[in-house]
């Protein structure tokens, strides 16, 4: 898959086979999510890929209503960065790992596999960090949710570049 057609053709999708992603593509995946740029190399993202029981704590941190979207995915994953204190070092760490997270699902997308990434309200909380076991220290990106997608998700549309691209003399 060409570079350009893995940015376009990547979708949300939020319907999945049930089963897990094997360990050999989840590390694979993220062998590729390591080549994120990243400042003086410090490799700030973590993943964290949660099992049976881990998904469990997360759903009862989240509450009934909260947790039927947890367990939509086979694979779920913790992203996160971690943070020095240093203000200017903590803002490039987290855009590094936002890259990093992007990468994993672009990568996913490349081995026709479906993704999307979260952000849900209980992650803000003691308990669902707890859950995705995400230490002080670290800022917590969201959730990736990865398998075999069951259809793929609608082409939205987006804005043409000239909307937000300016050039300067």
């Amino acid at each position: 898959m060409q570079l350009e057609d893995a940015i376009r053709g990547r979708r949300t999708v939020k319907a999945f086979d049930p089963v897990p992603l094997e360990r050999e593509t989840l590390e694979r995946i993220f062998e590729l999510a390591r080549w994120a740029p990243n400042h003086q190399l410090t490799q700030p993202w973590r993943f964290r890929v949660l099992g049976a029981g881990a998904l469990e704590a997360l759903e009862r941190a989240a509450g009934p209503e909260a947790a039927a979207k947890l367990a939509r995915a086979p694979t779920l994953v913790a992203a996160s960065a971690t943070q020095s204190g240093e203000p200017l070092q903590d803002q490039e760490d987290l855009l590094a790992a936002g890259c990093a997270t992007y990468i994993v699902l672009l990568a996913a997308h490349s081995l026709g596999l479906a993704g999307y990434w979260r952000t849900p309200a209980v992650l803000r909380t003691t308990a669902g960090r707890e859950a995705c076991g995400v230490p002080d220290g670290e800022r917590v990106l969201g959730l990736i949710h990865l398998g075999r997608g069951l259809g793929g998700g609608a082409q939205k549309p987006r804005a043409e570049s000239r909307a937000f691209v300016t050039y300067l003399p």
